[in-house]
């Protein structure tokens, strides 16, 4: 066993040690990928700055914000700077608040961080991955913060719970599962079911607040009924699994027969809008007949739902096993201003890492179910463990993750990997704590 002053000085060879893969693994991001892998939706977002417009299909926040922030390396830049920050920032005080406690483990999580699941998507610009690295942020945060004096530990769990309200003003469907993280910040020693029933509701109502007050009337956002998208999908795939039209519109001989038939793909919604051969449908909803954004949406989906409970549920479950164990889009590597070519196509570092992830893809690393289930059991590992502090960052982490995934069975219109990267991010930090509370600084090597 280490003499006492081995044992002070192993605490400071041990952040010395995770600062330096911290400042090795911000450089790596910078080098694949800076100044950033823009995407379209990223495209739209910026385009929205030029504009100076603002409509809630992608989120105002992140066309105000990255406006905001854009004269720091205009263009991509930008945004990829913040994100690349905020998650190594994320990974970086959540590592160093354990190596301060001497926990050897530290050192794992930079490393994992290192790794294609997470670092992979790390450089590309999607408010998915963004929303992602904020609340790892404020987890990490909270987590720093718990064992300080009452008043630095508001300070840090005011600007955790701003961290988590960025996330959902990014992607406000994050709403159901915002909670069970704000839970964890307001009570980061100990967190229990209990406690996050009694804050659940009060916490949703509040972010569902935060968000109209902030796209409506701070941002006066345009809407353009994001939420219908749902209501069309859902339509198409009821439709598919009932073989009965439930559109409120009237289609030709050989649009039905497409329409029940051949159109329905459990993966996105975009079959609908913009994929020939089946973007009739949009063209007549929307464009013909003026319908898309009315009640006459919102009703019809109501009803079919209401009239063919089964077939929904059959489309959703549809859905949702190919989101969760699918070969789905990961990594985003096409060039949107030349779409027939690789973004950084003569970059060895980022062509590496292309390489990686696509040797990855078949293997249940780059699959979301693979996330869930990880997250779900690290839960567990934490619920033999309650009471700790890493037990409550753990719940507050894992269960958010896990909640979030789970709410695409009713609201996914597309089954990228990258709707489910928090699940990523939250069980490799939830491991790493996880398994530093069953360690002890004594266990250190010499």
């Amino acid at each position: 066993m280490p003499s006492r002053p081995e044992q002070a000085s192993l605490p400071r060879a041990l952040l010395i040690s995770v600062a330096t893969l911290l400042a090795a693994g911000f450089g790596l991001t910078l080098l694949i990928f800076y100044p950033g892998v823009m995407t379209y939706d990223a495209k739209f977002v910026y385009e929205d700055i030029a504009k100076g417009s603002m409509g809630d299909w992608q989120s105002p926040v992140m066309v105000w914000l990255w406006g905001l922030i854009d004269p720091v390396a205009p263009g991509a830049g930008s945004m990829f700077l913040l994100m690349a920050t905020t998650y190594w920032l994320g990974v970086g005080v959540l590592s160093l608040a354990l190596a301060s406690r001497g926990k050897a483990c530290a050192l794992l999580l930079p490393l994992l961080a290192m790794t294609p699941p997470a670092l992979a998507f790390a450089g590309i610009i999607w408010r998915d991955v963004l929303l992602a690295t904020c609340w790892l942020l404020a987890a990490a945060i909270a987590f720093a913060f718990s064992e300080r004096p009452a008043r630095i530990k508001l300070i840090g769990q005011v600007f955790a719970i701003a961290l988590l309200a960025l996330g959902v003003l990014l992607r406000p469907n994050a709403l159901l599962a915002a909670p069970i993280l704000a839970a964890y910040t307001v009570w980061p020693s100990r967190l229990t079911l209990r406690k996050v029933a009694i804050l659940y509701l009060p916490a949703v109502i509040g972010f569902f607040g935060i968000v109209q007050l902030v796209y409506y009337g701070v941002l006066d956002a345009k809407r353009q009924h994001p939420l219908q998208t749902i209501m069309i999908f859902d339509l198409g795939g009821i439709s598919h699994f009932a073989k009965e039209n439930q559109f409120p519109v009237d289609w030709s001989e050989t649009e039905n027969t497409m329409l029940l038939n051949t159109c329905y793909q459990p993966t996105q919604w975009d079959i609908y809008w913009r994929l020939e051969p089946c973007d009739f449908v949009m063209r007549k909803v929307e464009r013909e007949k003026g319908l898309f954004g009315t009640p006459a949406i919102s009703r019809a989906w109501l009803a079919a739902v209401l009239r063919h409970p089964v077939a929904y549920l059959q489309h959703r479950s549809a859905f949702m096993w190919n989101f969760l164990a699918a070969d789905n889009l990961t990594m985003w590597t096409a060039d949107v201003e030349h779409p027939t070519r690789r973004v950084f196509a003569d970059r060895a570092a980022f062509n590496t890492l292309v390489s990686a992830n696509d040797m990855l893809r078949p293997t249940p690393l780059l699959r979301v179910g693979f996330w869930l289930l990880s997250c779900m059991a690290i839960c567990v590992v934490g619920w033999r463990r309650s009471g700790s502090r890493e037990a409550a960052f753990v719940f507050g982490v894992c269960g958010s993750a896990a909640f979030y995934v789970l709410t695409f069975y009713a609201v996914g219109v597309a089954s990228d990997f990258r709707y489910g990267y928090w699940a990523v991010l939250a069980a490799i930090a939830g491991g790493v704590v996880a398994w530093s509370d069953g360690t002890e600084t004594s266990d250190l090597p010499a």
